[in-house]
Parts: C-alpha cells; sequence; structure tokens
C-alpha cells in the first residue's frame, strides 16, 4: 500500500543550481527547451565551471547542483565538474543525461558522486524514438542498466505529451525491473522549440492530467520507486507559493544569464548575471519584480507567458489555478 502523496514544500535553507554547462546536443527531442538564441551557443570552459560552482556554493545551506545541457556528458570535463562539486561540499550531485552518456563518464565518477537521471519518454523504441530520436531507446535504456548494475542512484524522467501518455502506465513495471531508484513525471513546458507552436499541440489538457498521472504514479509507488511529479494545478482553497519569492534556484546558463524561473527562460527577463565570476542583479523589469504580482490564475508567469494554458469558467474565474512550476507531489511506498 503506498503512503499518501504529499506536497513537497520549499525550504528556506535549501539551494538548488541547475547548471547548463552547454547548449549543445546530440539529439532533437520534439520538447527541447533549450534556446539558443537566449542561452548562448558556447560551453563553459573547465576554469569557469569550477569558478561557478564556487560561486553559488554556500556553507551552511543544503546546496544541490544538477548538471545539465544541451546534453551535459558531452561536455569534456563534466567528471571534473562532479568531482570539485563533491569536494566543495555540495549535498547532491545529478547528472541530467539523454542516456548515451558520452566521454565514458561511467569510468570516471563513482555511483558514491553522482545521482544518473536518464530522460526517456516510452517504455519501448516504437514510442520513444519518433520523440527523441531513432536508436535512442535502446542506447538509453542499455547504459542505464549497465550504471544500474554498477551501483549508481538512478532516476527516469518521463515527459509525457499526447504522444506517450497511452503508454505511461507501461513504465513502472519496467523501471523496477531495470532497478530504477526515482520515477520523475514530467509535463510540457512551452519553451525553447516547444514554444514555436509544435508544444501546444503535445500538452495534455488538465483533465488528462488530473485522471492519469496520479493514479499511475500511485502504481509506481507500489512497486518501489519514489516518484515525483509537478503539482501543476492548486487544490480549491490552497495557497499559491511561488519558488522565486521562498525558495533559492537558480538556473545557469553559459552565456552566465541566471534566471530564478524556468519559464522565463526565452526572454531576456532573468533577474541575475555572473560578471567577472561574481553575481550580479539586472536593472529594471525582471521576473523577480513579476513574482510579487497576485492573480486568481496564480502563477504570474504561467498567465504572462503561457496564457494558453489556461481556461476560465462563464464568469470569468479560472478553472485551475496553476501552481508555481517547481511545487512538486511526491509518493512513497
Amino acid at each position: 500500500m503506498t503512503s499518501a502523496v504529499r506536497t513537497i514544500g520549499f525550504k528556506p535553507h535549501e539551494r538548488n543550481i541547475f547548471f547548463h554547462l552547454l547548449t549543445a546536443c546530440n539529439l532533437s527531442c520534439r520538447h527541447c527547451y533549450i534556446n539558443p538564441t537566449q542561452h548562448g551557443s558556447n560551453m563553459v570552459s573547465r576554469q569557469t565551471m569550477d569558478d561557478w560552482l564556487a560561486l553559488f556554493y554556500e556553507p551552511g545551506k543544503e546546496s544541490n547542483v544538477i548538471f545539465l545541457g544541451g546534453e551535459p556528458t558531452l561536455h569534456p570535463d563534466l567528471a571534473h565538474g562532479v568531482k570539485t562539486a563533491q569536494r566543495l561540499g555540495y549535498r547532491s550531485v545529478t547528472v541530467d543525461t539523454n542516456g548515451f552518456l558520452h566521454h565514458n563518464l561511467l569510468a570516471k565518477i563513482g555511483p558514491e558522486e553522482a545521482v544518473l537521471s536518464f530522460s526517456l519518454d516510452g517504455p519501448s523504441p516504437e514510442i520513444n524514438d519518433p520523440i527523441r530520436g531513432q536508436g535512442v531507446f535502446k542506447t538509453c535504456s542499455e547504459n542505464l542498466k549497465e550504471a544500474a548494475r554498477l551501483g549508481f542512484r538512478i532516476s527516469v524522467i518521463y515527459t509525457v505529451s499526447r504522444l506517450n501518455i497511452g503508454h505511461l502506465h507501461r513504465m513502472p513495471r519496467l523501471l523496477a525491473d531495470w532497478g530504477v531508484n526515482r520515477f520523475f513525471i514530467q509535463v510540457i513546458g512551452l519553451r525553447g522549440k516547444s514554444a514555436g507552436g509544435a508544444g501546444s499541440e503535445l500538452q495534455l489538457t488538465p483533465e488528462q492530467w488530473l485522471t492519469t498521472v496520479p493514479p499511475i504514479a500511485a502504481k509506481a509507488a507500489d512497486l518501489g520507486l519514489d516518484v515525483i511529479y509537478p503539482k501543476v494545478f492548486l487544490d480549491p482553497g490552497e495557497r499559491f507559493e511561488c519558488a522565486g519569492r521562498v525558495a533559492e534556484n537558480f538556473f545557469i546558463f553559459p552565456n552566465g544569464r541566471v534566471y530564478r524561473c524556468p519559464l522565463c527562460e526565452d526572454y531576456p527577463l532573468h533577474a541575475l548575471r555572473i560578471e567577472n565570476n561574481r553575481l550580479a542583479k539586472n536593472d529594471g523589469i525582471t521576473e523577480e519584480r513579476l513574482f510579487t504580482l497576485s492573480i486568481p490564475e496564480g502563477c504570474v508567469m504561467n498567465k504572462l507567458l503561457q496564457p494558453g494554458n489556461l481556461s476560465y469558467n462563464a464568469d470569468g474565474t479560472p478553472k485551475h489555478r496553476i501552481s508555481c512550476c517547481l511545487l512538486k507531489q511526491q509518493i512513497k511506498r
């Protein structure tokens, strides 16, 4: 029997660093959120990696770093970055990967040094590969199983869309058999490639999300998986909280932009920038000024940047109030 679903509240003494080492990738996924025009097309140097990891680490806080891209394993110094984060004292280090594990990563870091988070959008090549690329399922699943055999803690991210929601129920048993520890069910964000128009065609309706995702998450927890998924919609009467106001999340890109809200990443609304290895605040209208607005729809950034996600009753009230995109639900057995 599963334990009750709980909302993972924002922790005041926790700091999460989402470090995009580069924007290049060997795949071209249909829902990719990377936007080189806004994020830069360069790769951070080994020295910059060290400097920025030191800049964002704060002793006395539970600091976590997630290495992202593009595809972070394309960076030849990723293993060095993992070890540097460990040496600095980051509580946890995670590598988000498409599963190709370039530069022989499994031979360069140990299971105690990082969690490996694999992106997989289907339980078979027939479902996954039209979304992520030909041959991706085979390579990703083989590398995932090898990492599990070596003792790494494994997470799988499944981005739910209209293309694969009908196969989500097949994932829990598959992942449990592979030795996966955590199952992260993600919602499509209208950013990067998805913002070009195709994303709105792939997004689920509120009813599809609410009737499908929570029950399957509960079944996955029954199999021993730690299941995480976005809250997405607030319960009636539930108070809205913005992570940009009550939490410390930093989304760092190779060009030095630092966002506090991932919904803003397609726009020059970043609150912060890195200059000469120091964190500087931007003037004018930035995301931080917008966080303070209170609206009936819940998340003001969703209302401003992704209004197509919202629908209204005849009296003008929103049918569903949108939670902060960083607010998560968790189910553990």
